[in-house]
């Protein structure tokens, strides 16, 4: 895939198209400060040309790099983390502390990949994952902020998504790079109202309560601008934030009212692409129905499984009461 240009925004942050899936479904964001930079969220080890041909083309030099910063360690997020700190010798990994031994040695991380997708799917779309000095990771705590060259950057605990998220606040530009916490913004389903949102619920630690939770604490801040990992910088938090719930609490009556029939994965998806695609046909959305469901399957499919995990866990945990 040839390489996307780098979008320079205001306040000295750009986003880089990282290559993963398709055009401008997965975004690096680099913060810099006084000539020194962050990466928040890497993409794929296949990514990491990618945000070295961005320091280039922006003429940062590899060593200005102070941090590279992920909000989770999903792979799409973090599994490039690795490999790019081998090109940047000054980096240090800034990590929730949930996700750090994933980090440091992702051999059961790798393991889970290929034993949910297979070993030749996971080979190709992730490669392997390379190991991160525990020496050269920091580990976060809620609250804290660390120091960009006279840039403070604060990490706020986001659970709902998952266990090990966190999302960064950015006084410069009164934003929050939010990870996943945000759901999902993809520039190709924007409609005439603006940039239209989707959530992920992706397996194994959807908790819709927290989610709740963790969006409203956002929100808190007034933020002025989201930093979506998908995709790119979106305004108007208030807005994109009741969207997101409004679907989440569609999702999850339906997946209680799902639970016990049969076929429920099925039901699932069939039931989440119908809250989908009803919200984006009542903002106006124009694009045909076999579009959408191309640009929607893969989450309507993960989005379903995470409901899944979620309602086995009630049931667990109802039993074991």
């Amino acid at each position: 895939m040839p390489l996307a240009p780098t979008q320079s925004l205001a306040h000295d942050i750009h986003v880089i198209d990282t290559g993963f899936v398709r055009e401008l479904f997965d975004a690096s964001h680099l913060i810099m400060s006084n000539g020194r930079g962050a990466f928040v969220d890497t993409g794929t080890n296949n990514s990491v040309p990618h945000l070295l041909a961005a320091l280039d083309e922006l003429g940062i030099a590899r060593d200005n790099i102070d941090y590279v910063i992920v909000t989770h360690v999903h792979l799409d997020h973090a599994g490039g983390a690795g490999l790019l700190m081998r090109h940047l010798p000054n980096a240090k990994l800034v990590i929730h502390p949930r996700g750090a031994r994933h980090m440091i040695d992702p051999s059961a991380l790798m393991d889970a990949v290929r034993a949910v997708y297979g070993r030749e799917i996971a080979d190709r779309d992730y490669g392997e994952l390379a190991p991160i000095a525990e020496s050269r990771v920091i580990t976060t705590a809620d609250g804290m902020t660390i120091d960009l060259a006279g840039r403070p950057l604060k990490f706020a605990e986001t659970p709902g998504h998952a266990l090990h998220h966190h999302c960064i606040w950015d006084e410069a530009s009164r934003g929050w790079f939010t990870g996943d916490t945000l759901g999902l913004c993809y520039p190709a389903l924007a409609t005439s109202r603006g940039p239209h949102v989707i959530p992920a619920t992706a397996p194994v630690q959807f908790d819709p309560q927290a989610l709740h939770a963790s969006i409203a604490r956002l929100l808190a801040a007034n933020p002025q601008v989201l930093y979506l990992t998908h995709y790119g910088a979106v305004r108007e938090p208030e807005r994109i934030a009741k969207q997101l719930l409004s679907q989440i609490d569609a999702m999850v009556e339906a997946a209680l009212a799902l639970d016990g029939t049969p076929d429920r994965h099925a039901r699932l998806k069939a039931a989440f692409r119908d809250i989908y695609v009803n919200e984006l046909r009542r903002c106006g959305s124009t694009l045909d129905d076999a579009t959408l469901d191309a640009l929607l399957a893969t989450d309507v499919e993960l989005n379903a499984q995470g409901a899944g995990v979620w309602l086995d866990k009630k049931k667990k945990q109802a039993a074991t009461a």
